[in-house]
């Protein structure tokens, strides 16, 4: 029964604290991507010694394990990579550059659930740009499977969303046909197999089941990257292959920061920046495909006028 009491006037709290004009709220976030699969690929390619895997394996892991701070008010939030040392200036090349900044990283997340629109500001070779777009309307089934994260109760949602080409973490290893008995290989992949290019090596699905833990006990629509929409703040994203876990959540913090979207770069929409993004992509692709050829791998960026 004490408990019982503790409980409630616990959550009374938390509701009057938010319901306060000046509430503000901090999430910190760890997201972790598998590679499993592409290890797995890449032991089965004769011409990848141990070391060249062992490297690409190493690189992966620290483009894709990174951590976040979620800042947030009842109306709008700001996510952000969190600041530390980043492995990969070490080296890595261009492709893992890349594959840093777009496998969650790089810039402010900014989402505003109000006005259901958001700013995230991205730098793509040299250039500074500032997307601006809706949010998804994410279209929560609503589960009745609960469970306990950080103390909080937390309830399940699932959605099916379409797969974004341009964030590394949703690629996958292409399938391998002939493995299955499905003919004789490719004939470019055949003569490619000398090269290492991870870009030659991936497909990207069309959709994916997204699932989702929320917690009714901090009533805000808010979670991180661009998930919302749910009655509560998002504890867990799971894609099937990138697992966002929040491991911290501090309400009314001493600290306040100010949550506002990015001002600086050149304007775009999401679509927009997603061509020329694949279109970069391709460029690397023949680049790397070109190793000891004419290209330098310097190249331009334009867009719009």
């Amino acid at each position: 029964m004490t408990k019982l009491i503790f409980s409630i006037a616990l959550m009374l709290s938390i509701h009057l604290g938010i319901m306060a004009q000046d509430f503000q709220g901090m999430a910190v976030y760890e997201s972790k991507t598998s590679t499993s699969d592409f290890k797995a690929r890449m032991e089965g390619n004769k011409s990848m010694t141990p070391d060249m895997i062992k490297g690409i394996e190493e690189r992966m892991k620290k483009a894709f394990e990174k951590t976040f701070i979620l800042h947030f008010d009842k109306s709008a939030s700001i996510y952000k990579e969190e600041e530390k040392l980043d492995a990969l200036e070490q080296g890595g090349g261009t492709g893992f550059r890349m594959m840093s900044s777009f496998s969650g990283g790089g810039g402010t997340y900014y989402k505003n659930v109000k006005e259901q629109s958001y700013t995230v500001d991205k730098e793509l070779m040299g250039k500074e740009f500032l997307i601006k777009d809706t949010l998804t309307n994410m279209k929560w089934k609503m589960e009745a499977e609960t469970r306990l994260i950080g103390g909080y109760n937390c309830y399940k949602a699932t959605a099916i969303m379409p797969v974004s080409k341009t964030d590394f973490r949703n690629f996958r290893p292409r399938e391998d046909k002939n493995a299955k008995g499905e003919g004789s290989k490719d004939k470019k992949l055949e003569e490619g197999e000398k090269k290492s290019s991870i870009l030659d090596m991936i497909e990207v699905p069309k959709e994916q089941t997204i699932t989702a833990w929320y917690t009714p006990e901090i009533p805000v629509s808010q979670g991180p990257e661009g998930y919302w929409g749910l009655p509560g703040l998002i504890l867990e994203v799971n894609d099937g292959k990138t697992v966002i876990l929040c491991s911290k959540v501090v309400l009314n913090p001493k600290e306040k920061v100010v949550i506002k979207p990015a001002s600086k770069g050149k304007v775009i929409s999401q679509k927009l920046f997603d061509e020329t993004m694949i279109q970069k992509m391709e460029e690397m692709r023949e680049m790397y495909r070109g190793r000891g050829g004419s290209g330098s791998g310097a190249t331009q960026i334009r867009i719009g006028n």
